[in-house]
C-alpha cells in the first residue's frame, strides 16, 4: 500500500501513522523526521532545511521533494510506504506522481484528518516542551 495522509501539524498524523504504518507492514515516512535527519547529520540538504525550519517557514519544494525522493528509494519504501507531511502543496503533487509513474506506481489511498485549530496549537505547545522542539512556538504555529 502507497498511503499519504494530510492535514495541519498537530493533527494526530503522526499518531495514526505509527499504528497504521505497523499494522500494514509499511515504512511510516515522516517529512519532519527526514528534516531533522538531514539536519543532525549537517547534509547540504539538511543545512538548507533547517534556515527555513529555524525562522519557521515551509522547507521550499525543491529541498523537500529531493529529501522525499531520497527516501522513497530505499528498499524498505519498494512495497508501500505511509506519508506523513508529504505532498503538502500542488507542486509537491505533481512530483510524487512522476516520482511513482516513473516506477509505474501510484497512490492507493489519501486520508485528510482535520482538527480546531487551537486544538492544533495546543498539541503542539504541549510537544515543543515534550521534544524540546524550538520550532514550536505559538507564534510560529499559528503562523
Amino acid at each position: 500500500m502507497r498511503i499519504v495522509l494530510m492535514g495541519p501539524p498537530g493533527a494526530g498524523k503522526g499518531t495514526q501513522a505509527i499504528v497504521l504504518a505497523d499494522k500494514l507492514g509499511i515504512p511510516h515516512i515522516s517529512t519532519g523526521a527526514i528534516f531533522r535527519d538531514h539536519v543532525s547529520r549537517g547534509t547540504d540538504l539538511g543545512v538548507q532545511a533547517g534556515a527555513y525550519i529555524n525562522h519557521g517557514h515551509y522547507v521550499p519544494d525543491a529541498i523537500t521533494n529531493a529529501m522525499v525522493r531520497d527516501r522513497l528509494a530505499r528498499p524498505d519504501a519498494a512495497a508501500g510506504f505511509l506519508l506523513d507531511g508529504y505532498p503538502r502543496t500542488l507542486a509537491q503533487v505533481g512530483v510524487l506522481d512522476e516520482m511513482l509513474a516513473q516506477q509505474g506506481l501510484a497512490l492507493d489511498r489519501v486520508v485528510e484528518l482535520t482538527c480546531d485549530v487551537d486544538e492544533v496549537v495546543d498539541r503542539l505547545l504541549k510537544r515543543a516542551i515534550d521534544q524540546g522542539r524550538a520550532d514550536d512556538t505559538e507564534e510560529v504555529i499559528r503562523h
